[in-house]
């Protein structure tokens, strides 16, 4: 086995993980603009409470259960990348990520995309359904 490999037989396992907790950090910067919680510390305009919220809040916890991941994480990755742009490299600051406060906003954008593009993986809603039906039709 090649050194780098070696926990390649756990990739399901870490990789639903990695989406559990993805979409359970995700939700929380929702809750935060939606309720007030946990307290922000300083005051969120009305357009990002409105729009990015509920994307947050209710992507998160769909990506935390695995229903709909791969159309939720790609609207996920797209709101991040909005978020990156309109609030980070909007011309006003550095263009450098690390210098202009946007790497949480660049780190959800690839990791989204990289969601959507892998799917729910085990522990997912996704797959429960999937196998469900897939039972179905044998028995059929």
């Amino acid at each position: 086995m090649k050194p780098t490999m070696f926990m390649a037989r756990y990739e399901a396992q870490i990789y639903a993980a990695f989406r559990i907790v993805a979409g359970f950090l995700f939700l929380w910067h929702g809750s935060q603009k939606l309720f007030g919680f946990p307290p922000a510390g300083h005051e969120i305009p009305a357009y990002i409470m409105f729009i990015a919220g509920p994307v947050e809040f209710f992507g998160g916890l769909l990506i935390l259960v695995g229903l709909w991941t791969p159309w939720v994480a790609f609207v996920c990755s797209g709101e991040m990348a909005f978020a990156y742009w309109s609030v980070h490299g909007d011309g006003t600051h550095q263009l450098l990520p690390l210098l202009n406060g946007g790497e949480l906003a660049v780190i959800y954008c690839f990791l989204f995309l990289y969601i959507a593009s892998k799917g729910s993986g085990l522990f997912s809603i996704d797959r429960f359904l999937e196998k469900r039906s897939q039972n179905r039709h044998q028995d059929n």
